[in-house]
């Protein structure tokens, strides 16, 4: 048996009532279809809640060319943030990735590069010589660096993605998918924000060569700051995008479409309906007081309970106040208890849909009372069962 509460949010704030004497008026909110997109498959993902507002065959496994070095890329930041490699670091050029065809940051074999400078190529120019490098420094080669980069995208949830280079350039077991690539791209801003201005940076020089970012979004749209684009024969044109409206972003991928200019149009139109219809709401703060629970032989009566992590939702705009949350407590809560134990669940809804489904937990430790205490604690919850 566990004890319900049930919560409304008013506003920006989160009001909890034990009960409720009925339901607010829900308004209906018209939204249309989404767009069609010319592309092969296509994905539009709140990166703060992982919601997908939009999607079609978002896990067909095609081949990802470019769109593979946000995988390099996100790597080299791990390693950054980890403290195993600087920006400083320098890289020696070897005659393989010297000679690495297609896009080039144009490094020259048996120089050395920053790591800095190499991070700028993979992102900026889509540099195949720059990212072979940084491969080799990281894993010694470009194959051990693949065993990590597939390792590293099962850790994220990359179902459906393989990896057989660093670089996407065609292989027959190189794949990905729109939805896969949604999940690096929130794993890249949500992770490692402190490199993140790199992929809305629309030039990098090296080697008095001057190239500009091939994602023209960046000069079109001033809220879209990232990420990547991608062109085989094989794959089509690819990009994922990434843009930012007052408080709600939005990632657009799409996959095998006929041009540069047709890869984004496509993504403008998918991120302009994410932004008319839809916002991102945080609901509850990491380590914030949902409610006091009521605890049996402690040394302490009540214990605060919430979630160990933000929560976000994705909503039709203007449907804030028709959310409502209940929290089930277990109807028993004895000590001792360590913070970080599971209590209960908190659901989260809109008319009826459940957005969010969370565990709650002990936000302190209650250590266990005296003999007293729980004799006398054991008494009053006899008599509190009874009568319920």
């Amino acid at each position: 048996m566990a004890i319900q509460t049930k919560l409304r949010f008013l506003s920006v704030f989160l009001v909890f009532a034990l009960a409720l004497a009925g339901k607010a008026f829900a308004q209906s909110v018209l939204i249309p279809s989404p767009p069609q997109i010319a592309g092969s498959s296509y994905v539009l993902m709140d990166p703060k809640s992982g919601q997908v507002i939009m999607e079609e065959n978002s896990h067909e496994r095609l081949p990802p060319a470019s769109l593979t070095k946000m995988m390099t890329a996100y790597i080299v930041e791990r390693e950054l943030a980890e403290g195993r490699i600087t920006l400083t670091d320098m890289v020696p050029i070897s005659v393989k990735a010297w000679k690495t065809e297609g896009s080039r940051t144009f490094v020259r074999e048996g120089t050395t590069v920053s790591v800095e400078n190499l991070l700028k190529g993979v992102i900026i120019q889509s540099g195949n010589d720059a990212t072979v490098a940084l491969a080799e420094y990281i894993a010694g080669s470009e194959g051990a660096f693949v065993d990590i980069m597939n390792q590293q995208a099962q850790l994220l949830g990359m179902k459906d993605t393989h990896f057989e280079n660093a670089t996407g350039l065609p292989a027959p077991e190189h794949y990905s998918t729109a939805y896969d690539l949604a999940l690096l791209a929130r794993a890249i801003i949500n992770d490692y924000p402190e490199n993140y201005s790199i992929y809305a940076q629309k030039h990098f020089t090296y080697n008095n060569i001057r190239q500009p970012n091939r994602n023209s979004l960046l000069w079109r749209d001033p809220s879209v700051d990232g990420l990547k684009t991608g062109h085989t024969e094989e794959a089509g044109y690819c990009l994922v995008a990434s843009a930012k409206r007052e408080n709600t972003r939005f990632i657009a991928v799409v996959m095998g479409t006929s041009s540069s200019e047709a890869r984004a149009q496509e993504v403008q139109k998918m991120l302009n309906y994410g932004f008319r219809y839809y916002e991102s709401e945080r609901l509850f703060g990491a380590g914030q007081e949902l409610m006091e629970a009521r605890v049996w032989g402690g040394q302490s009566d009540q214990l605060s309970v919430g979630l160990p992590e933000d929560v976000f939702v994705t909503i039709p705009r203007g449907t804030r106040n028709q959310l409502e949350s209940v929290v089930d407590l277990d109807s028993v809560i004895k000590a001792p208890i360590q913070a970080g134990d599971e209590l209960g669940r908190v659901k989260v809804s809109l008319n009826g849909t459940v957005l969010v489904d969370r565990p709650v937990l002990a936000l302190d430790d209650v250590p266990e009372g005296g003999f007293f205490k729980r004799i006398w604690d054991a008494i009053k919850l006899f008599f509190v069962q009874l009568f319920q």
